[in-house]
């Protein structure tokens, strides 16, 4: 495999870096690398520093696990939210994609990911235990289960229903017009929107 000759021990480093980014190959790595070097030195200070800001500083809200920068986060804290709903999603992004169809006014509950036998992951690996203790503190009266179509999103679903379906809720999911295998981030706006519009009764 060819491999770059860099006269720059430093720029071969940074490339190095950047290229551990999703979606980010060597080549864009070292076109990134040489933007950033022809930028003011502030400019790439204030860059660097907000993502070092980001990894020290950022918490998790200690009710629905949501990024957020103090505290509880905008959405659990903001008391005009249907409080009685929580919607479950797998990570943030699924949360920022529901918030931009402004088909939703519930609470969140983000698990941190989904079951996957194949990477290692279970469901003591999720927040599954404080979803059914944010149900049993009262006051819910659905769950909507917003997780990707795939396999290992409905295996999830189909266990936080069986871990909820004595309770005394209304357990939803969102309609197909998210095909099977969809991931909420890549659903256009109007189709979640619709589809969390018209969620039905969960079914096994």
């Amino acid at each position: 495999m060819f491999k770059q000759n860099y006269s720059s021990k430093l720029l071969e480093e940074a490339v190095e870096q950047l290229a551990t980014l999703p979606g980010v190959g060597r080549k864009s790595a070292l076109r990134l690398a040489l933007h950033l070097l022809k930028q003011p030195v502030d400019n790439v200070d204030h860059f660097a520093d907000a993502f070092v800001k980001l990894r020290h500083e950022v918490v998790y809200c200690p009710v629905c696990n949501m990024i957020t920068d103090d505290g509880e986060c905008p959405v659990c804290s903001d008391r005009k939210r249907d409080r009685s709903l929580i919607c479950v999603v797998e990570s943030l992004r699924d949360v920022l994609s529901i918030e931009n169809t402004g088909q939703y006014n519930g609470l969140y509950h983000i698990l941190g990911g989904i079951i996957s036998p194949m990477d290692g992951i279970g469901p003591n690996d999720l927040k599954i235990k404080e979803l059914v203790e944010r149900v049993d503190a009262g006051g819910i009266n659905e769950v909507l289960l917003a997780l990707s179509t795939s396999m290992e999103g409905e295996t999830t679903s189909f266990f936080i229903y069986k871990k909820l379906m004595d309770k005394p809720i209304t357990i939803t999911a969102i309609a197909r017009g998210v095909g099977f295998g969809d991931d909420l981030e890549y659903t256009d706006e109007l189709t979640l929107g619709r589809s969390i519009e018209n969620r039905q009764p969960f079914k096994v």
